[in-house]
């Protein structure tokens, strides 16, 4: 029994520096094929073990795998439900203001109708309450030249329809959601896709037929102010609303409104900007009583990741800042810390799984999914983070960030998924 012992130590002895050699072998001509910077940190949580690492503290711009630091943050401050309004209920009237609650008609998340059938349904007079402090429309490090993309929708204290509008194209007619934008909407010349053009400073719309004439849909950000949100809240709940310049505090009741892990697992899956944004607001507002993300990003550097082996350049929820920074193993140290708070069954739901759902869909594919994680995605930046489960059984926690190639991330998942498939085959 003895020597059997000794023969499966010496095995694993010999085995270990095999998979070092290849895997580095296969990093190094991934970099040199596409001439650009890979950084990788691999771990085993039952062991304690590191099991492979290229460049590991080196920084690298995470993209939406920030939205992991905001996952986390939101495990550690939000409840089962999301906050959705504050409210004071008088003799003759309810005040209420929004908490920046990304859920209420949002037609990409599943929500229950509490806020809705709350204020639509109240006996008494409806007064709007506009927030002391609303938050900036666009975080730091921003493209501003992107304002018209359906990925980056203006932040705000009271969301609509996830702060966009949506067009849709059917049967040679436009429809747009939320109706209210109708009056606004010019119809231009057809293009070959159906396209939406805003103006850059007023909610001025002009959009384009499909060619092809088929049924399409598609969805342009809305600029966000009190005028815009009452309007939108009169013509949805379809009764007078009154503006009133009020803030309302932490003594006056909450309404609770989606489950929090049904809005999580869209942002996590399908990499929702909108989402990450207002949740990270939301644990802001919980925390310090205000709008300003910058508030939950300082609470948690301090309280959660002062132990972070690199310190976390961290500026926005979703990761379309610029200014992100993160090294492959802080961000494996963040998601020790999310295995830790969330049992694997009850986690893995929410994640991207690889040949399954979100964006790894179409990626990593198996009989039995064995990527669970997050992407990230900027241009010549591309990253994925998450747990590994090996054909021994065996779970990973990794972080593989890949920066500065001059191609497509195409090329750059090719060169992930070979060093994915061979680490889950041979450890």
């Amino acid at each position: 029994m003895k020597n059997i012992f000794l023969l499966s130590f010496c095995f694993l002895l010999s085995c270990s520096p095999g998979l070092q050699k290849q895997l580095t072998k296969q990093v190094k001509q991934a970099e040199q094929e596409l001439q650009h910077h890979i950084g990788i940190y691999i771990t085993e949580p039952a062991t304690g073990k590191t099991v492979f690492e290229w460049k590991a503290d080196k920084y690298f711009t995470p993209a939406s795998n920030t939205k992991v630091l905001t996952f986390y943050t939101c495990l550690q401050v939000l409840g089962d439900s999301l906050p959705a309004i504050r409210y004071r209920e008088n003799n003759d009237s309810l005040i209420f203001q929004g908490m920046a609650d990304p859920s209420f008609l949002n037609p990409f998340v599943y929500t229950n109708a509490n806020v809705f059938n709350f204020l639509k349904n109240h006996e008494k007079p409806l007064y709007f309450a506009t927030s002391a402090t609303q938050p900036q429309r666009y975080g730091t490090g921003w493209a501003w030249d992107d304002y018209p993309g359906n990925y980056q929708p203006e932040r705000s204290a009271f969301p609509l329809y996830s702060n966009l509008v949506t067009v849709r194209f059917s049967n040679n007619v436009f429809t747009i959601i939320p109706p209210s934008f109708t009056p606004f909407v010019t119809i231009g010349e057809n293009k070959k896709y159906l396209e939406a053009n805003r103006s850059e400073t007023i909610n001025r719309f002009t959009v384009h037929a499909p060619s092809n004439g088929l049924k399409s849909q598609t969805e342009i950000p809305f600029i966000v102010n009190d005028t815009t949100i009452h309007q939108l809240l009169q013509d949805t709940l379809l009764r007078k609303i009154t503006p009133v310049a009020y803030s309302l505090s932490r003594s006056d009741k909450v309404l609770f409104s989606t489950p929090t892990d049904s809005v999580l697992k869209v942002m996590m899956q399908e990499s929702d900007n909108f989402l990450a944004e207002q949740l990270l607001l939301q644990c802001a507002l919980i925390l310090t009583d205000s709008l300003t993300e910058d508030a939950a990003i300082r609470f948690m550097q301090r309280n959660y990741f002062a132990d972070i082996p690199d310190a976390l350049i961290w500026k926005d929820g979703s990761g379309l800042s610029r200014y992100n920074l993160v090294t492959p193993r802080s961000m494996v140290n963040v998601w020790k810390k999310i295995v830790a708070k969330r049992s694997i069954p009850t986690l893995l739901p929410l994640l991207a799984t690889g040949g399954k759902n979100g964006t790894i869909a179409n990626w990593y594919k198996a009989d039995t999914p064995y990527i669970f994680g997050k992407t990230g995605t900027l241009a010549n930046n591309h990253s994925l983070s998450g747990l590994l489960f090996t054909k021994s059984g065996k779970m990973l926690v990794f972080s593989y960030m890949n920066s500065h190639y001059p191609g497509t991330a195409t090329q750059v998942r090719k060169q992930m998924q070979q060093i994915f498939e061979y680490l889950r085959n041979k450890y």
